[in-house]
């Protein structure tokens, strides 16, 4: 049957399932010509966009399946007469009036197939599982079910054994009930997420599979195909595309990101594509600290989306999240710019394991070609994968040009492993391997990880130069922890020459300490410690001193804040010094140092007496050239204190907003009576940093070889600004200084020079916001009694937005054992929208030299980034290392060349990443 001329194009649509479900669940209840009530189906229930004049599902009784043909040409619009049929008819429309009709498919059970007419305002709903009424039935059946609406829309489940209703719409559609439909002309099908469109649709609903020709394009959620040819099956998503495009933008795996933290036995993420930076004893692999059992997220929001596109020969949809791309392009960049794209001959991507896989793949930049490889894979999330890493290149005048290529094997979720052949062209070839290895088991867990560097033959030293560090930490559920640190390298200059960190190149002491400490009575716990150095001495004019052994040292604390209304403590510690050194004092040293504290604290004060003694005994093996000094010496010193201090506030006004203020003042007096103890070796002992710390400690020296004598009174007050709606401190102000009653008679080395005055050097300090976007940072000592300034530092920065910060520094400092007078300038700052410039200038007034040289240019075009940074720095007093970094980071896929951000981010204070994407995410406990 042909449709009737009609003015204007004739919108059709077919519903196939749903509302053929809900036309089935109405028994057959008809009047007096056989015709069941009419009911109206939201189309916000079917999970399509609202369309005018709703069709009306009418299931009619009848036993004979024959089609029936609705000529909507007719004043009436009804069906012609006939039976064993179900219709759509427009309801609450005019008789004579064409619209677009609505019938319902499920492709679950097969019905009986009959060839039907072409349709044309009124679509036949072609369906099975719809189950007719029954010849046998009487005409007056019973109430129909009505139908409710819901408070608001809830999506179906993924997993259901239900079958999923499709729909489909066309100007024209025609076709075999339950077996072929063809619809033709603005073509649509839906069905649960699934949209495709096409000039023409062929859909076969008992295999759910449908073919599209012409202008097809699908999008399943966020995905995007388009292409003249295409065929799906639809619900399984699997079906293929020709000559066609593509645009895929995915969630990232919720069980793979960092945004809820990963679990104790899972390493967090691993480094970064292009990011393995040269230098000892730097790791490129995120540290957790010491008996972390827990890593949390960033503090920085994640990026929880990607996105991906480019054209393809040929789009294989191998089921949900499944795509194979042949004869592909590949790029994160938005549609219209293609500043860098990947091609490939076979491109695999894999979202359940967020992994991209291909082969015969070349990289180009500006539509040159910058790097090939047989072989591919990246993460299409950022997340940890086994691979080959981007190429790393640079340069320096200690090793001339370095070429990188890191392999990263992740191993299991709690292990991985990455090896980097780096290729120095003064030095030779040096191989190094990182190791991480994480576990949580029976209420304990523990972090391994070891970094290994060889370089056979350095062509420049004529030695093989090698380096090993290794870290760990463990507990148990027994209330036993434990760490291992172990740091060796071949040489004096290994550093110096290998590495382009200051951090690095001015280690001078090697950590090599094994420890297990048990906790299990929580009012008080033991440790043991194993501790020695490899002690390197890269400039001969400044020779660097051996510290001693401890084989091994044993600590005891125990605390009881609540006995008896006063706050108990002991502390007791072993120790067994040792040196190598033939000429020097070793011996054995016993501390011990009870206390008891009777505080009393009210909310607007507090005063607390304290009361202890150190107990202190040394065995002593002396030297051959020390035959007089005593091997055994025994020291006993009370300890005295009273602390107390006040905190009052008060409502304030600064600056245009409203404040609390604070006024904090605080007294603290000690009293330890003087001994002699020049007898005793200086084993772990040295003067400690005079800062607001130490001038309410009870020792000035660090270590138990010296106890100070003290009769003193130190005094200091601290204001802050709060903010009262959030409770923030904005700034905070401190100044204190301390008052002796008595000499000081104790000393380092006899004869030492003691203190001149009856009152210690004078502190202040600042620290908080002064302006919007404005910092500073003020501490000064200044010595009262002759008037000058000891040491001081002050410090600004300026940082009105992310991408945007200046620091400004200028320090000063005449007391420590080497002077320092510098000025250390930085920042980053933006020149155009795309443009800025990095820098950083640390300069030494006594030296006459810079110390440090840091500059760069960034240019941002969006979906990638390209760096030039360059940097000068004295890594001994003798000796200067240049080096240069180069690198193209293409967004959300890699980086390549030599990597400067670990560089920048250490060295200025508040730099941002230009592109955030590739980022390493901070883990802090």
């Amino acid at each position: 049957m042909t449709l009737p001329s009609r003015p204007g194009p004739l919108p059709v649509l077919l519903c196939c399932g749903l509302a053929g479900g809900l036309a089935a669940g109405i028994p057959a209840s008809a009047d007096a010509q056989g015709t069941p009530p009419p009911f109206r189906v939201d189309p916000a229930l079917l999970g399509l966009p609202p369309v005018s004049a709703a069709p009306t599902v009418r299931p009619t009784a009848g036993a004979a399946a024959q089609t029936q043909a609705v000529d909507l040409s007719t004043t009436d619009a009804r069906p012609l007469p006939a039976t064993g049929e179900r219709t759509a008819e427009r309801a609450g429309e005019a008789p004579g009036r064409a619209g677009p009709a609505r019938a319902a498919l499920a492709p679950a059970v097969q019905a009986p197939q009959v060839p039907s007419s072409a349709q044309s305002a009124a679509a036949q709903p072609v369906g099975e599982g719809l189950p007719a009424a029954s010849a046998e039935a009487p005409e007056t059946a019973t109430t129909p079910l009505q139908l409710r609406l819901a408070k608001s829309m809830v999506a179906p489940p993924k997993e259901t054994s239900e079958p999923r209703p499709a729909f489909l719409s066309a100007q024209r559609i025609s076709g075999v009930t339950d077996r072929e439909l063809l619809a033709e002309d603005d073509a649509e099908l839906r069905k649960l997420g699934t949209v495709l469109t096409a000039d023409r649709l062929t859909y076969w609903p008992v295999e759910d599979e449908v073919e599209a020709l012409g202008n097809a394009r699908l999008q399943i959620d966020e995905d995007v195909i388009s292409a003249p040819k295409m065929r799906l099956k639809v619900e399984d998503q699997v079906g293929f595309a020709d000559n066609a495009s593509y645009f895929l933008r995915r969630q990232a795996n919720p069980d793979k990101s960092a945004a809820g933290g990963a679990a104790a036995d899972k390493l967090p993420a691993g480094p970064a594509p292009g990011d393995f930076s040269s230098g000892f004893a730097a790791p490129r692999l995120v540290d957790l600290k010491p008996g972390q059992t827990k890593v949390k997220g960033p503090k920085k929001p994640v990026k929880e989306l990607t996105e991906g596109r480019g054209e393809a020969q040929r789009i294989d949809l191998e089921g949900e999240n499944q795509v194979r791309l042949s004869g592909a392009t590949y790029t994160t960049c938005k549609p219209g710019n293609d500043d860098w794209m990947l091609s490939a001959r076979e491109l695999q991507l894999d979202y359940d394991q967020d992994v991209a896989t291909g082969s015969d793949a070349t990289i180009r930049f500006m539509d040159v070609p910058i790097l090939y490889s047989p072989w591919v894979s990246f993460s299409l999330n950022n997340e940890r994968k086994s691979g080959f890493l981007t190429p790393t290149y640079g340069s320096s005048t200690e090793s001339g040009v370095e070429f990188t290529l890191p392999y990263y094997w992740n191993i299991a979720p709690n292990m991985d492993a990455t090896f980097a052949p780096r290729i120095l062209t003064k030095r030779g070839v040096e191989l190094a391997t990182d190791v991480r290895y994480m576990n949580a088991a029976y209420g304990g867990a523990y972090f391994s990880k070891a970094r290994v560097e060889m370089l056979p033959n350095d062509r420049v030293r004529g030695l093989d130069r090698w380096g090993v560090a290794l870290t760990h930490t463990q507990t148990t559920a027994s209330g036993f922890t434990g760490s291992l640190s172990f740091n060796r390298v071949s040489d004096d200059y290994y550093y110096t020459d290998l590495s382009s960190q200051i951090s690095s190149t001015a280690n001078t002491q090697l950590l090599q300490q094994g420890q297990v400490t048990y906790g299990g009575g929580g009012w008080w716990n033991i440790s043991g410690m194993l501790q020695t150095f490899q002690t390197l001495q890269p400039d001969p004019r400044n020779p660097v001193g051996q510290p001693y052994r401890l084989l091994p040292q044993i600590v005891v604390n125990a605390r009881q804040p609540d006995l008896y209304l006063t706050d108990s403590a002991f502390f007791g510690q072993y120790s067994n010094f040792t040196s190598p050194e033939a000429n020097r004092v070793t011996g054995q040293r016993i501390v011990l140092q009870p206390q008891v504290s009777l505080p009393y604290v009210t909310p607007g004060w507090y005063v607390t007496p304290r009361l202890g003694v150190n107990i202190t005994h040394y065995s002593l093996s002396q030297p051959a050239t020390a035959v007089t000094a005593p091997s055994s010496i025994s020291r006993n010193l009370p300890i005295f204190s009273v602390d107390s201090g006040m905190t009052f506030e008060r409502a304030s006004h600064w600056f245009g907003r409203e404040y609390t203020q604070t006024l904090e003042p605080r007294l603290f007096y000690l009293n330890i009576p003087y001994r002699k103890q020049d007898d005793i070796p200086i084993f772990d002992t040295a003067l400690a940093d005079f800062n607001f710390a130490q001038i309410f400690a009870d020792n000035k020296f660090s270590g138990w070889d010296r106890i100070n004598n003290a009769n003193q009174l130190t005094a200091a007050t601290t204001s802050r600004l709060i903010d009262p709606a959030s409770g923030a401190e904005i700034m905070r102000a401190m100044l204190g200084q301390r008052l002796y009653f008595a000499d000081d008679k104790v000393a380092l080395q006899p004869g030492t020079a003691t203190r001149k005055w009856k009152k210690s050097d004078l502190l202040a300090a600042f620290t908080g916001q002064v302006l919007p976007h404005v910092y500073t940072d003020a501490t000064l000592q200044y010595d009262t009694g002759d008037q000058q300034f000891q040491r001081y530092s002050f410090g600004a920065r300026y940082l009105p937005e992310a991408g945007k910060v200046f620091n400004a520094a200028y320090s000063y400092n005449r007391n420590a054992a080497t002077p320092i007078r510098q000025i250390d300038i930085s920042g980053q700052w933006p020149l155009t929208s795309r443009w800025q410039v990095v820098g950083r200038y640390n300069y030494s007034f006594l030296q006459n030299q810079p110390i440090e040289i840091i500059g760069g240019v960034e240019y941002n075009a969006g979906c990638w980034v390209l760096r030039a940074v360059g940097q000068r720095v004295v890594t001994s007093e003798s000796h200067v290392s240049t080096r240069a970094y180069l690198q193209l980071e293409l967004s959300d896929f890699s980086r390549l060349g030599a990597n400067p951000l670990v560089l920048l981010q250490r060295r200025i204070p508040g730099y941002g990443i230009a592109n955030q994407s590739l980022d390493e995410r901070a883990w802090n406990e």
